[in-house]
């Protein structure tokens, strides 16, 4: 598990910028934050580390974003307007689960359900995320195995300017 204090937008971009310089073919990254905790700031310097120059914004109406033109392509998600597995899946934005290049996934506890590394043990840090089933629908997600490669990523608002951002990988 990773953890950094991040006292600007500019730092934030800059962890995404370095994440983006190494990130691997098909690997998903899920945040988590409370509005205005930096997630979209993250995935900015994410696309800049991906050599992709287009204008990253969130795609909280559209849901998706798709940039091209980098190193991998960039698919961004914003589940912010859906509240259940079952929306997701509605929404068709399975395949991104799987993605042919790198997926960021905003408010990806939507999808996943909630994590907090604190509460975790020595023991189940190394666990992934369960994937939450209580009040939603069967979708088939609830059986799915997560990606070969999966970073869970969960940013904490400490101040006006500070931002905590504890981050796990997980692998097949």
């Amino acid at each position: 598990m990773g953890t950094c204090i991040s006292s600007s937008p500019a730092e934030t971009e800059a962890l995404g910028e370095s994440w983006g310089q190494t990130v691997q073919h098909g690997v998903v990254i899920a945040l988590c934050g409370e509005l205005g905790a930096g997630k979209t700031q993250l995935v900015k310097g994410l696309a800049r580390g991906l050599g992709i120059s287009a204008r990253v914004h969130s795609p909280t109406f559209t849901l998706l974003n798709i940039y091209n033109g980098g190193r991998l392509t960039l698919f961004h998600l914003d589940l912010y307007r859906l509240e259940t597995r079952e929306e997701v899946s509605l929404a068709g934005l399975e395949d991104y689960f799987h993605p042919d290049g790198v997926a960021v996934i905003e408010w990806a506890d939507r999808w996943f359900g909630s994590w907090n590394f604190e509460n975790q043990s020595t023991s189940q840090q190394s666990k992934v995320p369960e994937l939450r089933t209580a009040g939603t629908q069967q979708t088939g997600l609830e059986n799915q195995a997560l990606p070969a490669r999966f970073r869970w990523v969960q940013i904490e608002t400490l101040n006006e300017t500070q931002r905590k951002i504890a981050y796990e990988d997980f692998s097949a």
